[in-house]
């Protein structure tokens, strides 16, 4: 890796922030006025690409001009709905033929496609909606946000519940020192997706996610380009495994598991109200790391410095059958995954749609602080608004989304590698760890280029 590059990126990345503040509040490129029309291609259009579809062209200020998916069963399907459409496959050639008459896209890919599906966007001053993770390593996360810091234009990734009132409330109490200097966050989800152990999957059908890869191969349905398909990712035969989805996030060729797919949503919540950024440290535990499959459950510890007047803190991420041993001591609440904040005068859980402060006796004539983070028109609009230049969105990619998903891939790093790691953000190495280096970024496959 050429170091002194990232350097310069990182300096180039700096520079762009202090001149346009943050992606999300610059002024557009493409500034729309309230009767302007967005022209809008949508890349990925089944499952999440297809709610995406429904949700920002039922605003009624959208034209869908272009239609892409690597499934022609899914582009069809849309363009029933959107006649005047252009279908595409390959995203590549949809920036070909309709690049310059767009004014913003809509990436909901797999995971290991995104930043390939984003950067082309960015480069011709577009605006980007992208589901999360931003990118599938570290690598193509800082590309991405360094190119939408050179962009000024507006993006948003798709951490829809960070547009939830809760979270608003959430972060309004830790920022207001509702339960004193927070020291420890602890977040845990219940999903136990991918490697566990041989004998834990005897127990269920899928024995194939334990093995290195399946044998043998077989032929793509009609309907799916494979090859497209795994885009940047190296070759590899067609199997069910893989697809459809969710499958194919399981497998570290094409996703990194539990923790860059729900640590988007829910260590975005510690992120926001401790102002979190890059860490310090990262160390992980479970099970030895197997060569193929991301681990069903694991525990990451990452370690924050001072962040202007707010003391470090340690966040400690759970998975599968991994909890905190608050939880396992029935001294909270046993839900199935929630985020606890432990300060000096107290703690705070939370999950999706609601939060208590604990103990609950010592708050029970505790008065609230009075809102001062605005409740979202939804996330969708947040964007849709921003691109007319009215507002900004919560998680832009140079200043909120970046970050979020660098230190979420960081925790895999830590599990893969086997040690604790050491982050220098600047030159973007794991310190004195070049073992590393292959879990931070991929050569691509030929044909393939993030330019």
């Amino acid at each position: 890796m050429n170091r002194a590059l990232h350097i310069n990126r990182r300096q180039l990345l700096a520079s762009s922030l202090a001149t346009v503040a943050t992606a999300a509040t610059a002024k557009p490129l493409l500034a729309l006025s309230a009767n302007d029309r967005m022209k809008v291609a949508f890349i990925g259009v089944g499952g999440r690409g297809g709610a995406n579809l429904s949700a920002i062209s039922a605003s009624g200020a959208v034209d869908v001009v272009g239609l892409c998916d690597v499934d022609s069963r899914f582009v069809d399907h849309a363009a029933t709905r959107f006649s005047g459409a252009k279908k595409f496959a390959d995203f590549r050639k949809l920036y070909d033929a309709i690049g310059n008459e767009i004014d913003a896209v809509v990436v909901s890919t797999t995971e290991h496609t995104h930043a390939y599906a984003t950067m082309p966007a960015l480069q011709l001053g577009k605006h980007v909606y992208c589901e999360k993770p931003l990118a599938y390593n570290v690598y193509e996360t800082r590309r991405i946000a360094e190119a939408a810091a050179d962009a000024g234009v507006v993006t948003q990734m798709g951490t829809q519940i960070h547009a939830s009132a809760n979270f608003r409330r959430v972060v309004e109490l830790i920022q207001s020192g509702a339960i004193g200097d927070v020291s420890e966050a602890h977040v845990w989800v219940s999903r136990a997706w991918g490697y566990q152990s041989q004998a834990d999957a005897t127990k269920h059908r899928d024995r194939l996610f334990v093995n290195n890869r399946p044998q043998g191969a077989m032929k793509p349905p009609a309907h799916l380009d494979w090859d497209l398909w795994l885009g940047p990712a190296p070759k590899r035969p067609f199997h069910e495994v893989y697809f459809p989805g969710p499958n194919w996030y399981r497998w570290w060729d094409f996703g990194n598991g539990t923790m860059s797919d729900l640590g988007s949503h829910w260590n975005d919540l510690p992120f926001w109200a401790l102002k979190l950024d890059a860490p310090q440290s990262v160390e992980s535990f479970g099970l030895p790391p197997h060569p193929e499959i991301a681990p069903a459950s694991m525990t990451a510890v990452y370690e924050y410095g001072q962040r202007g007047d707010l003391p470090p803190v340690t966040l400690t991420w759970y998975q599968g059958t991994h909890k905190p041993e608050l939880w396992t001591q029935n001294a909270i609440p046993r839900w199935d995954s929630g985020v606890l904040f432990v300060g000096s005068k107290g703690m705070l859980l939370s999950d999706y749609g609601k939060h208590v402060l604990l103990p609950e006796s010592d708050f029970a004539d505790f008065e609230r602080p009075e809102p001062f983070i605005a409740d979202s028109p939804g996330h969708h609009q947040e964007w849709l608004l921003a691109c007319r230049g009215e507002g900004e969105t919560g998680s832009p990619f140079a200043s909120y989304a970046g970050p979020l998903t660098e230190a979420n891939h960081l925790g895999n790093v830590a599990y893969r590698v086997g040690k604790k790691i050491i982050w220098n953000r600047d030159t973007m190495e794991c310190v004195g760890c070049p073992e590393a280096e292959p879990f931070l970024r991929r050569e691509p496959r030929a044909g393939w280029s993030l330019g």
